[in-house]
């Protein structure tokens, strides 16, 4: 990264910037190819192999199979690409993000109608705020993955 960026240490957040963008060129490109009826079919027929067709890394592709978005978005995925995964399992845009904060349809829902999360508590890594990284359905496998 040849920036400074202050925006790292926002929790439960990743910027697509044009690191993020590189990062998950080809993730992308496979979710954008699932806009095709036939490509949505074969993807569906046999996961594995269709994502072998893409020259992705295989920690993207884990991601992808075990339907883990945030994983996806830390490995450069866009939010607006992926939502082609979850499209293509039946999936609508509320359930995903609800499945991103360990929350039901409903719950994620009824918190955005709310006025979102609280700042309190998340406004930098570390605290204990509800979308800090130990508080998220990911938060576990995230520390895992990081020693």
């Amino acid at each position: 990264m040849a920036l400074d960026k202050p925006y790292l240490d926002i929790p439960g957040t990743t910027i697509f910037d044009a690191d993020q963008s590189r990062l998950g060129y080809h993730l992308n490109q496979f979710c954008m190819s699932l806009m095709k009826a036939e490509n949505r079919a074969r993807f569906k027929a046999n996961e594995r192999a269709y994502l072998d067709e893409w020259p992705m890394t295989e920690e993207q592709k884990q991601a992808v199979l075990a339907r883990d978005l945030n994983w996806c978005i830390r490995l450069g995925g866009n939010i607006y690409f992926l939502a082609k995964i979850g499209a293509t399992d039946g999936k609508s845009f509320q359930q995903m993000a609800g499945s991103m904060t360990g929350m039901t349809e409903e719950e994620y829902r009824d918190m955005m109608i709310a006025g979102g999360r609280s700042v309190e508590g998340n406004r930098v890594v570390g605290e204990d705020g509800d979308a800090q990284a130990h508080h998220q359905p990911q938060g576990e496998a995230r520390r895992r993955e990081a020693h």
